[in-house]
């Protein structure tokens, strides 16, 4: 496995070794050895999968206090752009966020610590997203950040962007960390 620094520390890029012959291909979506080689120490105890349709965003979500998760996220087929916002408190890079385009074809992943919101938008005509967690979700402590509140190039045209009702209710940004803490 290659673990790829961002721009957030933290926040990694992942891409498997990925070995291909006339039956197809195989790799390792997840070694807990390679993440504690690269000094990444997690304990990922819950799986998640969604399938969504071409200009879905789900997104930016997160779970505060206690409860907040920190996340292995990639794509099992399609193509969406995964972003990752820090909002750890006292965090050189408040507010900044890393947007990186996951795919059944590149085969990355994202590595999201706690402390940071998390959304994805499908490109391709659809998407099988699947995620590890490293707690449990606590509806109680769900919190979100409407997507449009930063200056995120979702690469999904406003009149072809598919929301839930509770993504587009929301609270902005200064509202948002207002109840961050």
């Amino acid at each position: 496995m290659n673990f790829i620094k961002t721009e957030i520390d933290g926040v990694y890029i992942i891409e498997p070794k990925v070995f291909y012959d006339n039956r197809g291909y195989f790799f390792e979506s997840y070694n807990q050895d390679a993440f504690e080689k690269a000094g990444l120490h997690y304990n990922f105890i819950q799986d998640n999968q969604s399938k969504s349709s071409y200009g879905t965003i789900r997104g930016l979500h997160m779970q505060k206090g206690d409860a907040s998760q920190a996340k292995l996220v990639r794509v099992l087929s399609g193509t969406v752009l995964d972003v990752a916002v820090d909002f750890r408190k006292g965090s050189p890079t408040f507010g900044k966020h890393v947007a990186v385009e996951l795919s059944a074809e590149n085969n990355r992943q994202l590595l999201i610590p706690r402390g940071f919101s998390h959304g994805f938008a499908v490109l391709s005509p659809e998407a099988v997203f699947a995620y590890k967690c490293d707690n449990v979700y606590n509806k109680a402590a769900e919190y979100g950040l409407r997507y449009n509140a930063l200056d995120i190039d979702w690469r999904i045209p406003a009149d072809k962007a598919i929301l839930s009702e509770k993504d587009t209710q929301a609270p902005l940004l200064d509202e948002f960390v207002k109840g961050l803490f």
